[in-house]
């Protein structure tokens, strides 16, 4: 038998050939062409490229960012073809930003960036009672939305540069004095409005509907009312916060976290400084050094002579942007907060006291010790609830980062069920019924309707492969992987099943014609002839702070109509589905503008002056580092999962 094997080997090696070739081929450049659409560049900002799947990416991140932010908003919007548009200009912005801060090396101090990340509400509750930072949470923290505690920061330090580099624009924007008498006398002008209202809802019961009608305008319209696309689907959903009720501490663990975080803190204090920062590079000519030095030393006599003015000369000396408008008030900090001179000093005097003369790598410092505190520490059985909140949490992060990795690996693997990954992590795979605007009524999981889910769902090749897709991170600590088990395509749907909806939207439209008629008629017939005072309501003095009840576009329209003299001007508003307005419009006395008024109104004007000149230097910066968008308008990151 391993004769016949053994004499028709060449026979048997092409058959393999045969079989196994074009599978590699029909998979290999499958994916291959599938890393390619992924890697391909959408942008290039002086020959670096934007790719695609990072397009992708940044736009998820914003759009969570905003629905979270607004709970109330509209997701499709967040969605939208502008919307994505817009992802892009950013990123290419932040981009040509970025280079051109580098090149003018505009530098970020650690000083600074601990600052900056200190005013995030989330960040800033990571700090342990002593003050300084949990570091172990916030990397935790930081790994749970996919991002070492390096990349975050780099992130963090380069949106500084950009803005220090807007900074700088803003400040030498002025506008002469001309410019902005008449741009405040436009904002304050006043003008009289007598409206007469239209709606289409009066007309509504005189519209007549017949049968040929209803179908002319259904074939006319029939794409209005097809069938919504649906996808039915399996979804597997890992959340750090199910994981999190999970966990219960034992008792010696509660009381090792309660000595390790709470406890421990009896014995550490807090401190309220504030500095005068004469700033010197470690690399400085010895000549320069003295020169500061000398200066630092005249300070530092009148501050001892007098140290009730030491506010007073850090808002005036102080090179310290951060704390030098507010006296040079650093706030209060524990030991690790500050580096180790600064630090030594400030923790070897007592309350009132001020420093020699301390060099860091900042520069010289002359520090005061505003005021001494210690926190104070509550029993461990009063806190016990609050502590094991904290433990889960704490643990729930770690044991989420692990898990999701898991996840991922496990959805992949077996890319045509999510059974397995399920069974392996305690899960349950759930079905619903999903359409491109979210789950249908009775399946309205709000994991389904989060924009990264429903491309998901409705990506080309999840609807004809039906295999798993890749995990898809949500919001608010969650997972998502989701399978499209049957796909039902948008269909026409007969007149019959659809009549009440077509009737409804036909008068809809016909009763807003008739009410649109209706104002153009009356609107010739009064230009004519001046209509009788009761045809009109009563006159209202509307301004661009006042409207008076009338509708944003009617505003636009009173105060935007051309005026001659004391006559009257007439004009027509068409309000869309509400109807429409006819108004007639006089000029008014101008209201005396207080001065509180007009200085802010000066100060608004010229930051939307500096706001121009900062698009009139990107515009430049754009053209510069040559920037290229390579996708047309309308484009979309698709997704690559």
């Amino acid at each position: 038998m391993f004769d016949v094997f053994r004499n028709n080997m060449k026979l048997l090696m092409a058959l393999l050939m045969l079989l196994i070739i074009p599978s590699f081929i029909f998979f290999g450049v499958q994916g291959y062409t599938s890393f390619r659409e992924r890697a391909e560049p959408v942008a290039r900002v002086a020959g670096e490229r934007i790719t695609r799947t990072e397009w992708e990416a940044v736009h998820r991140r914003e759009v969570e960012r905003l629905a979270a932010a607004m709970p109330g908003v509209d997701r499709a919007l967040l969605e939208s073809d502008d919307s994505r548009r817009a992802t892009l200009e950013r990123m290419v912005t932040e981009r040509v930003l970025t280079r051109a801060a580098a090149d003018m090396r505009l530098l970020v101090s650690d000083r600074r960036l601990a600052a900056e990340l200190l005013r995030d509400p989330t960040i800033a509750s990571l700090r342990k009672p002593d003050g300084t930072l949990d570091s172990q949470r916030y990397q935790d923290l930081l790994r749970s939305q996919g991002m070492t505690a390096e990349q975050y920061e780099a992130l963090v330090r380069a949106a500084l540069q950009r803005q220090r580099l807007g900074e700088m624009v803003a400040a030498s924007a002025w506008l002469p004095k001309a410019s902005v008498e008449l741009a405040t006398a436009a904002w304050f002008e006043r003008r009289e409005v007598a409206v007469a209202a239209f709606r289409a809802a009066d007309h509504m019961a005189a519209v007549r509907v017949s049968d040929d009608d209803l179908r002319a305008y259904f074939e006319q319209h029939a794409d209005a009312f097809r069938s919504p696309e649906q996808a039915v689907v399996e979804y597997l959903v890992l959340d750090r916060d199910a994981l999190a009720r999970t966990l219960q501490p034992s008792e010696d663990e509660l009381r090792q976290y309660y000595d390790t975080n709470v406890a421990a803190a009896a014995q550490r204090e807090q401190r309220r400084a504030a500095h005068i920062l004469l700033t010197l590079a470690p690399d400085a000519k010895p000549e320069d050094k003295a020169r500061v030095r000398a200066e630092a030393e005249r300070l530092l006599a009148e501050v001892r002579a007098n140290p009730e003015r030491f506010a007073e000369l850090a808002r005036q000396h102080s090179q310290d942007p951060g704390s030098a408008a507010q006296g040079g008030d650093l706030g209060w900090f524990g030991r690790g907060a500050m580096v180790k001179p600064f630090e030594d000093a400030v923790f070897a005097l007592a309350k009132g006291q001020v420093s020699d003369i301390v060099e860091t790598d900042f520069g010289l410092h002359i520090i005061r010790v505003l005021d001494v505190r210690q926190q104070p520490v509550e029993p461990f059985e009063k806190m016990r609830a609050a502590l094991a909140d904290q433990w889960r949490q704490q643990q729930a992060a770690r044991q989420f980062a692990e898990a999701s990795e898991r996840f991922g690996n496990l959805v992949y693997e077996q890319a045509d069920s999510l059974q397995p990954a399920a069974q392996a992590l305690g899960l349950r795979v759930r079905r619903a019924t999903v359409q491109r605007q979210g789950p249908v009524e009775g399946d309205a999981d709000p994991v389904l309707a989060d924009p990264a889910a429903l491309r998901a769902i409705f990506d080309d090749e999840a609807l004809t492969r039906k295999l798993n897709s890749r995990p898809i991170e949500l919001r608010g600590g969650r997972v998502l992987a989701v399978r499209v088990v049957e796909h039902r395509k948008a269909e026409r749907q007969p007149l019959e099943a659809v009549a009440p909806q077509v009737r409804q939207r036909l008068v809809a439209e016909r009763a807003r014609q008739a009410a649109l008629d209706d104002a153009q008629a009356r609107l010739a017939q009064w230009q004519a002839q001046p209509p009788a005072d009761t045809a009109l309501r009563a006159p209202v003095v509307v301004s661009r702070q006042d409207a008076q009840g009338l509708p944003p576009k009617a505003l636009r329209a009173a105060l935007s109509v051309r005026l001659q003299g004391d006559a009257p001007a007439w004009t027509l508003v068409d309000l869309g589905d509400e109807g429409a307005m006819v108004l007639r419009v006089r000029r008014a006395a101008r209201a005396e503008v207080p001065a509180a008024q007009q200085e802010a109104l000066t100060h608004e004007l010229t930051r939307l002056w500096g706001d121009g000149e900062a698009r009139a230097l990107l515009q430049a910066l754009r053209q510069r580092y040559k920037v290229e968008i390579l996708v047309p308008a309308g484009a979309q990151p698709r997704s690559a999962g």
